[in-house]
């Protein structure tokens, strides 16, 4: 597989950055990971990171290097997740487990499918337009698809955070998953927190990609949602994947060029989400901001060396 990947998270107007981002690949198959801890919740930092360090190991021991069911890994994790909620609510005997959303997407034999619960989206972008996306389970959707309200009134209505759809809640989630789709060359899946997409139209979205590299798009699309979302915006997060198969793209700067997975060894995978280890601070500690940085930038780091050995 070849494509280009970046992903970026900023705290925006909060206290702290509830949402989690990442994604893991073998030589055969891509794992793509958006968390937006629910912040009326206790602990929505908690639930993100504990959702995607659950999906994270079961990918990891499931894609040999393929995934052999994608549909039923997608439903059997996020459930694995919901119940690792409720087993840290137990172990820390917290009135209710901490709750949050998800879109995940896994892309293999040049198809991709995903699946979310919540409204964490995902953008299927192709030749400049929108070719698919997530619907989201919240009331603001429920109202608009009744017409209760206009489309371009959602973004500001009061019950906009309302979702009746989580990882995490009273009640396990429903897992909605898309059809498969075929990937062609150029096409771009983004996966976002709705601190990205809730100030923006998808006109604003789908044209964030045109003419330009994942590496240039996101840190600008992630700019302007908190440009327009002023000094109370939410946490914003966004991992985009540009689609090169296996043929030749033009020539693009070496740090833009895009990954190969037949650059990592047989058998292993490469991952961009931190896994708790023995000794070390667990999920209960948040992470700095200089912390976070830091890990984000050895990560991108770690891409421009895969680019640069692509380009040779």
């Amino acid at each position: 597989m070849r494509f280009s990947v970046y992903q970026e998270s900023k705290k925006g107007g909060r206290r702290i950055n509830q949402d989690r981002m990442g994604y893991l690949y073998t030589r055969d198959s891509m794992l793509m990971l958006v968390a937006d801890g629910m912040g009326g919740h206790a602990r929505g930092e908690v639930a993100s990171q504990l959702t995607l360090q659950t999906l994270a190991s079961i990918y990891q021991r499931d894609a040999k290097p393929l995934l052999p069911d994608p549909v039923r890994f997608l439903e059997d994790s996020v459930l694995a997740a919901h119940r690792e909620l409720h087993r840290y609510r137990a172990e820390h005997s917290l009135p209710e487990a901490p709750r949050t959303t998800l879109v995940a997407c896994i892309v293999q034999q040049g198809v991709a499918i995903w699946a979310h619960v919540g409204d964490s989206r995902l953008y299927m972008i192709r030749g400049g337009r929108i070719l698919d996306r997530t619907i989201d389970h919240s009331r603001v959707h429920h109202l608009v698809q009744s017409g209760l309200i206009r489309p371009e009134d959602a973004k500001d209505h009061p019950e906009r955070n309302r979702i009746f759809n989580c990882i995490g809640a009273y009640v396990a989630p429903t897992v909605e998953i898309s059809r498969p789709v075929a990937l062609r060359n150029g096409d771009t899946l983004l996966l976002c927190s709705d601190g990205l997409w809730g100030t923006l139209n998808d006109r604003q979205v789908a044209d964030a990609f045109v003419g330009k590299t994942v590496m240039r798009a996101v840190p600008e699309l992630i700019e302007l949602a908190l440009e327009l979302g002023g000094p109370e915006s939410d946490n914003c997060t966004g991992v985009a994947m540009t689609w090169a198969g296996t043929e030749s793209m033009e020539m693009v700067p070496p740090s833009e060029a895009p990954v190969s997975t037949l650059l990592i060894p047989e058998g292993t995978v490469a991952s961009t989400i931190q896994m708790p280890r023995v000794g070390e601070p667990g999920v209960d500690e948040e992470l700095s901001e200089e912390q976070i940085d830091d890990a984000v930038a050895e990560i991108q780091k770690a891409i421009q060396r895969s680019g640069k050995l692509v380009a040779k």
